[in-house]
């Protein structure tokens, strides 16, 4: 178990990198990891019922304790990043599915690994899980809607097939994890350390086979479509930050806010976009996927070293 818990910390703390080399991989060897795509949502199923197996209803708790943070995280989440996805993708012309696909990242809930960064930021990591959490539990409502009226114009948006995709990938395996937990807390808490390895293990396969999938399309429209993704990420982190800032929130809930409005679910867009439209729709997700890992590890890192204003300075 020791020799799991060692690999799952390795991929753990590299996390950016691999994703990155999925990538690679995917561009690499388009023909074979193409084939991944039919498996895209079975594998986001089986990292959803990890992050379910990590969650507790104290989680919850928070939302009694600090409404204010919590539900003008959750706000700006809904807002910020679609409405970031729409503007960004019209500004720069974008076809259709990538459109879509920009506007799926957006309204799309927090970022599975957004916790891990948030405490490496030295944020409010209680906040942070809330949000996810909440986010999450949201979603079969709130991204097929926003979907919709974004992008409703655009493509013919089934929003109802959408919120059935959701409950299947996202809110069932997450609830079957946390039920899980509370019925077998000593089995879980054995588990646990292997999580990470499983997590990352997965989004790995999918951004290879979802850049294997649209190979010929990332060398055609992959600058402009980074260019795309880099501009959604690094304007949610700062909105998310100016948010927390105007609520008056201390430092260190700003950082979680920060972060969860920065970092989506993006191998949600990525699984619902290949099940809805088509591969080239999850080609942001994908993008985003390897791009939101690589700025909130360096946001991290650049936090990690700067207290939070409102903690108290150590004594000498």
């Amino acid at each position: 178990m020791n020799l799991i818990k060692n690999i799952a910390d390795f991929t753990g703390r590299w996390f950016a990198v691999l994703v990155l080399g999925g990538a690679v991989l995917g561009l690499a060897l388009p023909a074979a990891t193409a084939h991944i795509t039919p498996y895209i949502s079975l594998l986001l199923a089986v990292i959803m019922f990890g992050m379910g197996l990590t969650m507790r209803p104290a989680d919850f708790a928070i939302v009694a304790r600090h409404p204010k943070a919590v539900l003008l995280g959750v706000l700006a989440q809904y807002t910020v990043m679609p409405l970031l996805g729409w503007g960004i993708a019209h500004l720069l012309g974008l076809p259709p599915l990538l459109t879509v696909g920009m506007i799926l990242v957006g309204a799309s809930p927090g970022g599975t690994a957004s916790n891990v960064i948030v405490y490496l930021a030295r944020g409010d990591v209680a906040l942070s899980v809330a949000m996810t959490s909440i986010s999450t539990v949201l979603a079969p409502l709130l991204t097929p809607l926003l979907v919709l009226g974004l992008a409703g114009s655009t493509l013919p948006v089934a929003a109802g097939d959408l919120f059935l995709s959701i409950l299947q990938i996202v809110l069932g395996p997450v609830v079957a994890g946390l039920l899980l937990r509370m019925a077998a807390p000593a089995l879980v808490e054995r588990l646990l350390p292997a999580m990470p390895l499983v997590s990352v293990t997965g989004i790995v396969i999918v951004v290879a086979g979802i850049v294997g999938a649209n190979a010929g399309a990332v060398l055609g429209t992959g600058l402009l479509v980074a260019l795309a993704v880099v501009l959604h990420n690094g304007l949610g982190l700062g909105l998310g930050y100016l948010v927390g800032t105007l609520g008056r929130l201390p430092d260190s809930a700003r950082r979680a806010v920060s972060v969860e409005v920065g970092m989506q679910n993006s191998g949600l867009a990525v699984a619902l976009a290949t099940a809805h439209f088509s591969p080239l729709a999850a080609l942001p997700g994908a993008l985003f996927s390897v791009w939101h890992n690589l700025s909130g590890s360096a946001l991290a890192t650049y936090w990690a070293r700067r207290a939070p204003k409102d903690e108290p300075a150590p004594a000498p």
